[in-house]
């Protein structure tokens, strides 16, 4: 793989910080060691001492002085060393990437903390996409996604995608306005990034199958793709084997996988990985740098010591709690559809993630219906249209959640919607 031919100027002109080297090192270094290098804050002026988190299942996370002092200080860019290497071994635990034997010339398999995997996707977006440039997606998708994406400057391209996720007949049609020889070409306007969400997709809960995965791998080789896997939902399937990733057949080196820990651990830490060729988690590690630094280090440690606690069958098993949890809300509003909704909507079951993506009958277009009409009914969803690359155009869909509101709650909710959609139409 020809790493350089996928960055952006602005990416490729990055250079290392002498003093983020230096806090690199000092991380890695015996306690012996003098620095006299760091410009970092001397820990005894900070009014925080200790601290005890009381977990769910009785036990708790203890931060004395010493390591309140360590949580509180900046930290190495990468993320601190412990919570990458624990990271790293679940990665290669669940995907098994062939990219963690490769040199690094080769792109062997690197991680970096993000803040939260929002965080990561902007940076990975900066490192790769210059104007002008095709980028290829399922829509519609993620709207933080196409925030990210759209004041770029690049020309979004839509793959169609249906209930388990994009088509990859459907890829290979919009692929083959280009020749395939061209891909490696300078100046050559072939896609050169692909971007999917593919378990339990936000909005429309769609899931791709093992095989349409093989399927657009296969093309990816083809035409020279790089495959940015967001999979934030990767934990929250409802059905066992759990499908096998990208990461996992990526025998090039062209996978950036982007995981999350706000759906299992916490939103609010603010925790997400990104996993590719070192030569490019590099780069977005350069950006990092210069912007947010590193993730805040005592989020972290928290994580950290907890994931140390719990081991990888203790994560797993607790894993297995949240699944369950959701897999009952999910249930929940399948009933309440089928009660309420039948006649006036459709719907796919989802087999991960939080949503359910419904496409209500004998209505063009959801916006104004939701964004006024249904605050009168006291119910609240996001018109579909949010959700695409063109916003403006008409879509007769809605996103509903099933995360947070109670079984109850959602069957109210869906009686009041069919009501509104009855007199709507």
């Amino acid at each position: 793989m020809n790493y350089s031919r996928f960055l952006t100027a602005v990416s490729a002109a990055r250079k290392p910080s002498p003093i983020r080297i230096l806090t690199e090192l000092q991380q890695r270094s015996p306690p012996t060691l003098i620095s006299l290098a760091g410009g970092a804050p001397n820990p005894s002026t900070f009014p925080f001492q200790s601290a005890i988190i009381t977990l769910k299942n009785g036990g708790s996370i203890k931060f004395d002085e010493a390591y309140m002092k360590r949580a509180l200080q900046y930290s190495g860019s990468y993320g601190i060393p412990e919570l990458i290497s624990w990271m790293k071994d679940l990665q290669r635990a669940l995907h098994s990437p062939p990219t963690v034997a490769y040199a690094a010339e080769k792109g062997r398999m690197e991680m970096c903390v993000t803040t939260g995997s929002q965080e990561g996707l902007c940076k990975v977006f900066e490192m790769l996409i210059n104007p002008g440039d095709n980028v290829l997606l399922d829509a519609p998708t993620y709207s933080g996604t196409l925030a990210a994406l759209q004041p770029l400057g690049c020309n979004i391209i839509n793959i169609p995608s249906d209930h388990h996720g994009m088509i990859p007949e459907a890829l290979r049609r919009v692929l083959s306005r280009w020749d395939p020889a061209e891909a490696r070409r300078p100046g050559s306007t072939v896609p050169r990034i692909l971007y999917t969400i593919p378990n339990g997709c936000n909005p429309t809960g769609a899931s791709l199958t093992a095989e349409r995965k093989g399927e657009i791998y296969q093309l990816a080789r083809e035409y020279d793709l790089l495959i940015v896997e967001d999979d934030p939902y990767f934990f929250l399937q409802f059905q066992k084997p759990w499908a096998p990733t990208f990461l996992s057949m990526d025998v090039d080196g062209r996978i950036i996988r982007m995981d999350s820990f706000s759906k299992i651990l916490s939103s609010g830490l603010r925790i997400g990985f990104m996993t590719g060729p070192q030569p490019l988690v590099e780069r977005v590690v350069l950006h990092i740098q210069a912007s947010t630094m590193h993730t805040s280090t005592f989020t972290q440690l928290l994580a950290s010591q907890l994931l140390q606690n719990w081991g990888q069958d203790g994560f797993l098993r607790h894993v297995d709690s949240v699944v369950e949890f959701y897999r009952k809300q999910r249930d929940a509003m399948i009933s309440s559809a089928d009660r309420w909704l039948k006649d006036v909507a459709e719907w796919h079951t989802p087999t991960a993630g939080m949503f359910l993506w419904i496409k209500l009958k004998g209505i063009s277009d959801t916006q104004k219906l939701i964004m006024e009409k249904a605050l009168e009914k006291e119910v609240l969803l996001v018109p579909g249209g949010v959700f695409n690359i063109d916003s403006s155009l008409p879509c007769p869909y809605v996103r509903a959640a099933f995360s947070l509101s109670t079984p109850q709650q959602i069957d109210e909710a869906f009686r009041r919607l069919s009501a509104l959609i009855k007199e709507s139409l």
